[in-house]
Order: structure tokens, then sequence, then C-alpha cells
């Protein structure tokens, strides 16, 4: 039997969710480094794409560089190193029919809950279609690549009077299609990267746009395009080329984001001058001057400064205030102040979600993420057979996604190699870990919202989730598979070290 005929009701090897970045790139590990593990991959939209499928609003487009976006083995080939959602979207979908992952797919079904059988040592996790149509498929592995928001569900935050509002209200993870605010007097609620890629593209379109923020953020102005990348593209085979760009960019994203740490005050006059100097006679210090250091929060980057020149053209505008309520038309600021709108835009941020709120279960006894520890940042404790994965929050999430899945590839490929059916890491009750609070370290509404739903974190390594891209990839790469903590069983055998 072919792969791509494998029924839909037989148990698979691996069974992942969701067909965005993460579970992509896990599906083009296995097929590079597991040619022979059946797989599939349940994805509840329409399409390839995640969270560039999901969010559609004007002007969306990549957080990060996309030489370290995209996957290590799939060269980014477009020459705009900050892409809009689309174009990764597309990028997605190559990668998808380049490794013959596409036929693997099965959209339209949402999975609501996934329960481990010790007996059986399989997974059954149940799925919803949209139609009512309800099924379960089974796996000896879960993979759950469903990100870390809420798709369904954004922030809403509390805003005296919204309600009363008479014009239409957006919020950027449900945008609606053939919307025109050409002319329209347009307020965008928020100041993190959603509102900053919003602004400019509305104003582009015409749209007469303020930005009001309550807390300003820091802003980092880079180069639409990676000049070098496209110098070594002209000098170097592609794939050389792809890898020198990367290594570049992941060591500069490193330094940058240790140099904001270590020295803040340097970073923030750093970063004060760019603005400064891009703005001109715009610069207003009070918009511009965050209460909190350079990468305690993520930093919103702008390409080629398109946000500064909106404002400093007059197309947008930035107020910094509180607001005392919504009117009919417009906005009551604390100050008394009043902005007409025809139109306003909630950027006001995410909702935290572990593996897509799926109810995970061992045995029909939930398993509560958050009494968890993470396991080399792919597996949970006395959790068998499973990974889940959480990207980093001060990097490109890709990173994370290529190499866990190429460690979690060498796992099974070791379990074959051994006979095993089962692999567990193992922690005891009495363990002696020390918790670490990893997202203390980031001070972002939608983290400190979340953060009773991520996992545990230790102080030292392998029970630790870091925010150390390279120290996590020496490691991956050198720790034995048989390090003393996972565990390792055959079907109707008992688990052994």
């Amino acid at each position: 039997m072919a792969e791509s005929d494998l029924d839909p009701n037989e148990t698979c090897d691996v069974l992942i969710v969701g067909a965005g970045i993460s579970g992509l790139g896990m599906a083009a590990h296995l097929r590079r480094a597991c040619p022979g593990k059946r797989f599939q991959i349940l994805e509840r939209r329409a399409r390839v794409g995640g969270t560039w499928d999901l969010f559609r609003y004007p002007g969306v487009r990549s957080d990060s560089d996309m030489h370290t976006l995209g996957f290590a083995f799939a060269p980014w080939r477009d020459e705009r190193a900050i892409a809009p959602g689309e174009s990764i979207r597309g990028y997605l979908e190559q990668v998808a029919a380049d490794h013959g992952i596409a036929e693997h797919i099965r959209f339209g079904r949402r999975v609501v809950a996934a329960n481990w059988n010790s007996v059986a040592r399989r997974w059954a996790v149940r799925w919803e279609a949209d139609d009512g149509t309800r099924g379960t498929a089974t796996a000896r592995f879960l993979f759950l690549g469903s990100g870390y928001y809420d798709h369904d569900r954004p922030h809403e935050a509390e805003i005296t009077g919204l309600s009363d509002f008479a014009g239409p209200i957006f919020h950027p993870q449900f945008w609606p299609d053939g919307v025109d605010l050409s002319g329209k007097r347009v307020v965008v609620i928020g100041s993190g990267a959603t509102a900053v890629s919003l602004v400019p593209a509305l104003a582009a379109a015409g749209a007469k746009v303020t930005m009001l923020q309550r807390t300003p953020s820091w802003y980092l102005t880079i180069p639409g395009r990676d000049w070098i990348a496209e110098s070594l593209r002209r000098w170097l085979p592609e794939r050389l080329a792809y890898r020198l760009t990367r290594t570049k960019n992941v060591r500069m994203q490193r330094w940058f984001f240790n140099r904001s740490r270590n020295k803040p005050a340097e970073v923030t006059e750093f970063l004060t001058r760019q603005v400064r100097k891009r703005l001109g006679k715009a610069f207003d210090a009070e918009a511009f001057t965050p209460p909190y250091k350079p990468w305690e929060q993520r930093l919103c980057l702008v390409p080629d400064g398109d946000f500064f020149r909106a404002v400093r053209s007059g197309k947008a505008k930035i107020v910094t205030a509180r607001i005392a309520s919504v009117e009919a038309d417009g906005i009551r600021l604390d100050d008394g102040r009043h902005l007409a709108a025809d139109a306003i835009v909630t950027a006001t941020g995410l909702r935290l979600a572990m593996a897509g709120n799926i109810a995970v279960s061992l045995n029909g006894e939930p398993v509560h993420f958050a009494e968890r520890f993470y396991y080399r940042n792919a597996m949970l404790s006395n959790v068998p057979n499973f990974a889940v994965l959480f990207g980093y929050l001060n990097a490109s999430w890709t990173l994370r996604v290529d190499i866990v899945a190429d460690w979690l590839c060498r796992v099974l490929r070791q379990m074959d190699a051994w006979g095993v059916d089962v692999v567990t890491p193992v922690l005891a009750p009495d363990h002696s870990l020390v918790e670490e609070p990893v997202l203390e370290m980031f001070s972002s509404g939608y983290l400190r919202r979340g953060r009773h739903l991520v996992p545990k974190s230790a102080t030292t390594a392998p029970w630790q989730i870091s925010m150390d891209y390279h120290s996590d990839r020496r490691a991956l790469r050198r720790a034995p598979i048989d390090d003393g903590v996972l565990r390792f069983a055959r079907i109707g055998a008992p688990i052994v070290a």
C-alpha cells in the first residue's frame, strides 16, 4: 500500500495536527529522514498555511526575516526578506507539494480530543468537520503543531461603550473580504506588530488612519530586501547561499537580543535615534518611549520604514492615551479629546492557547499541560509518544521546528532499531527540579494572560523551555537518545529504561 493510499481509519505511525509551519515542517522531516513512516495531517482549515491562512488583514506580513522563518531545507527564493502573508502561504504550499506532503493532508478536520490508551498503545484522536461529520483517527505517535494562540477567540480588550459605535468594527484575526476603507476615518486600537503593519497598508489604500495606543512599542527599521542574500545568490549555489544568509541572520538576531538585555540603555538610544531620524519634525517622544526595555516584549519590525513614512506624510497619526468610552461617532479619550471615526480596528492582541485547545488525556484522565515539564523543547513529562511544539519568542518560530523535528526523527529511527513502540520522558513524582518561569523574561500582555497554560520549565536541560537557539541546536544534535530520561517499551511488554 502506498503512503498516499493509507486508509483514513487505519492506524498511522505519526499523526500531525496542523498544516502550518510546525506541521508541515514535521511532515517534511519525516519524508526526508523517516521515509518508511506512514503519516497523516489533520487540518481544520481548507488550505495549508495555519497562521498565514487565518490572518488576511491589510498589510499582514512576517515578523521575522524569511531566511529564518523559512525552513532550513527549503530556500526562500522571494527577493523580499519581510514578506506578505499570501507569499508566505504560497511558500508553505510549495513545500507541501515539493516534499510529497499535500496528499497526506485531510482538510476540514478540527481535532477536539486525543486520548492515549496504554493497553493498545495508541492515540485515539477525535475530529469534527464543519458539516457535523465526526471521526476518530488512531496513531502510534502524536505531534501537535497547532501553534500557541487561540484561532477562534482573540483577546478582546474591555473597551467601554464599544457596542455603541455606529460604524463597522474589525478585528484583524477575522478580517472580512472586500472591505474598502478608502476615504474613511479609521482608528486602529493597539501598537504591536499587527497595528504597525495595518497602519501603512490602510494609509496606502486611502484611509485616514489614527493609531491609538495606550503603551508605545519599540520599533526596528530594517531593509525589506536582504542585499547580502541577493549577492550571495548571484555568486554561490542556492543552498549554500541560503545557509550562509540564514546563519548570518540567526547570529544577528541573537547578538541584538543579548545586547538589548545586557546593555538596554545603549539599545534604547539606538532605537530612539533611528525613529527620530525617520520621522524628523513629526517625532513625538511620548509616542515612541515605551515604559519597558527593548526586547522585554517582541520588537516590531518596520521594513523600509513604511510605518514612519505614513506618519511623516500625514496619512497616519499616533495618539497616546487611554479610552474613556466609545461613542457612536468615535472615541472619547480620558483627557477629554474626541477621535472621530468611521471604522474601528481592535488590534488588541492574541489569546494564548496550548495545542489548539485540544483535550488531551491518558487513559481518560485529562492532561493538564501546566502541570507537566517540557522535555527537550518537544515532549511532556510522563506523556508517551507525544510532542507539542512551542516556538521561540525571541527568534523565528521555524528555527525550533527544524531542530525539534530533526531530533524527533532521530528518536523514531532509534525506536525502530531497538524494536520498541513506546517512548516516554519519565519524571519521578519526587523530582528535585527547580522551576524557571521562562515567560517572565517577556512582559507582553498575551504571555502574561496565558502563562498559566504553558508547561513548566526547569532551570536546567533537558527539562527546560529554552529561548537560546544555538544551545538548543547543539544539545539536540549531540544528546544521546538513551539519556536515562527517555524510557522505551514494546507492545505487550513493560516500559523499560
